[in-house]
């Protein structure tokens, strides 16, 4: 949570400047002076710095599930349980909770400079891929926490994807690694989705499907995102996904009769 500290001591929005340190800024009820330009000048928040791609990553997430939620007309019940279910599993304290709504309720606005928002995104976190691929699936998860996804949000998730640098492929793919996201670790899924979430086909050879799980497993460990710049308070979720391919992969094995 140090980025959380460090944003209110005023530096993290002083050097966002954009769309996102103007989002930041609403949420937080700060203007961001205070002892600032010592900090800046310390070199404690350069471009790509840890605690700043937190705060970026953060301030992107939930103002984008807010736009992703109103994107078919209304936001449902649904849609705001699981947005509060991604609070909980972060473990928010109230003030990154109530700063968490406020960016989510932003989203929401008419007017929301999405693509503003995902081209800076982007750039603080210095396109690092498997960062970028976590922010997607949460927003998937958003899309389809009524049980479907409906064609004004697979279209608005397809362009998010695209100013991101995923193609439709890709989106694809995340649509099934999200669909069973609700599953507990070991617990089946029809053995189609659990090839789909590896993203192989089944007339894969063993070496394919093992790759294809590795790389999963490297861009989703929690470590290796938190070094990268997810926040801290993510960690579960980036767990709950390995486990979830882990399962996927070890029901395909089983299926196959792999050691």
């Amino acid at each position: 949570m140090a980025w959380w500290g460090t944003l209110l001591g005023g530096a993290l929005g002083y050097m966002f400047g954009g769309p996102l340190g103007a989002l930041l800024g609403v949420a937080v009820g700060r203007n961001f002076d205070h002892g600032v330009k010592q900090s800046y000048r310390q070199g404690a928040f350069d471009p790509g710095g840890q605690e700043r791609v937190q705060a970026a990553f953060f301030t992107a997430t939930f103002s984008v599930m807010g736009h992703v939620a109103k994107s078919d007309g209304k936001v449902t019940h649904d849609e705001i349980a699981a947005t509060e279910t991604v609070m909980a599993r972060m473990q928010l304290d109230a003030g990154q909770r109530k700063a968490a709504i406020r960016l989510f309720n932003q989203g929401k606005q008419a007017g929301f400079p999405l693509h503003d928002v995902l081209t800076q995104f982007l750039q603080e976190c210095h396109r690092r891929r498997s960062l970028v691929q976590v922010f997607l699936e949460i927003q998937i998860a958003t899309a389809m926490a009524d049980g479907r996804l409906h064609d004004a949000e697979r279209r608005l998730l397809y362009h998010i994807g695209e100013v991101l640098g995923f193609d439709r492929g890709s989106i694809d793919q995340l649509l099934h690694l999200s669909g069973h996201a609700g599953a507990t670790p070991g617990q089946g899924v029809p053995l189609a989705e659990a090839y789909a979430m590896l993203g192989v086909d089944r007339k894969a050879g063993d070496a394919e499907v093992t790759r294809a799980y590795r790389r999963l497993m490297n861009q989703h460990h929690p470590d290796k995102l938190i070094a990268r710049g997810l926040p801290e308070e993510m960690i579960q979720i980036a767990t709950e996904k390995t486990q979830q391919i882990k399962a996927a992969y070890e029901q395909i094995k089983s299926a196959r009769g792999m050691k």
